[in-house]
């Protein structure tokens, strides 16, 4: 059996795979603003001087971090319902369970990028923002957070680009994204190489511009970073000797 273009190109160009794709990316990308929110708040757990905050912190990442992503999708879709009769109703979609089992793994992964990434600001800054009298909230979010994210964005790229890949696992829970439409055609023609090389196809075209995304983000953060320190740096007066 030779390599049939017509029906590779008829399939790169379907409705359903473009469906697919979108759902994939859609998918990734709710996942992620989810999971970098859950995550903010477990690498605050973290680093807080509570003895049970930093507990609860270490467990919820030793947790997810130890259970394949794949059994926890299979746990929230089949057993889940098995055991919480709510969500038996119709509007536990695929989608919602995928959705859920991203976020909570992947909030593992972004509370280790995010705490890496909040403990890498400088303790005088700290130091100097509470004497000038900054209340600990405004430290935070005023003067560490906007630090943390110069050095958090390249991990955070190159995590969203993995979950864009692993958006294919939710095909065992019966969710119809990109790799779902591809087996679904493949079932029905046998034609493995065209089907699942147009979603190949697809998942490169998405990964390269969620790469070029990144690249673009983090060129842009370090002009801006530039650009402050420029403008905070102060000028000497003619005859004004540099300050060490």
């Amino acid at each position: 059996m030779t390599f049939d273009w017509g029906v590779f190109v008829s399939a790169l160009t379907s409705e359903a795979f473009f469906r697919g794709a979108l759902l994939s990316l859609a998918l990734a990308v709710t996942a992620m603003i989810a999971a970098s929110i859950v995550g903010f708040v477990v690498a605050l757990l973290r680093i807080a001087r509570n003895p049970a905050a930093r507990l609860v912190g270490w467990t919820y990442v030793w947790f997810f971090r130890a259970i394949p992503t794949l059994l926890v999708l299979l746990l929230i879709w089949n057993a889940g319902p098995q055991l919480f009769p709510a969500l038996r109703e119709n509007w536990f979609t695929p989608f919602l369970a995928a959705f859920i089992g991203f976020t909570v793994v992947e909030a593992a992964y972004m509370a280790e990028i995010l705490r890496s990434a909040l403990l890498s600001v400088d303790e005088g800054q700290h130091i100097a923002a509470r004497a000038v009298g900054l209340p600990p909230h405004k430290v935070l979010f005023k003067v560490v957070l906007p630090q943390a994210i110069k050095v958090a964005i390249p991990p955070s790229g190159n995590e969203f680009i993995a979950m864009l890949k692993y958006t294919s696992l939710a095909s065992v829970i019966s969710l119809r994204e990109l790799l779902t439409t591809a087996q679904s055609e493949v079932s029905n023609t046998f034609r493995y190489a065209e089907y699942y090389s147009a979603a190949l196809v697809y998942y490169l075209v998405i990964v390269s511009v969620a790469m070029a995304c990144q690249y673009f983000v983090e060129a842009r953060y370090r002009w801006i970073s530039k650009g402050q320190r420029t403008e905070s740096t102060p000028v000497p007066a003619a005859g004004q000797e540099v300050p060490a």
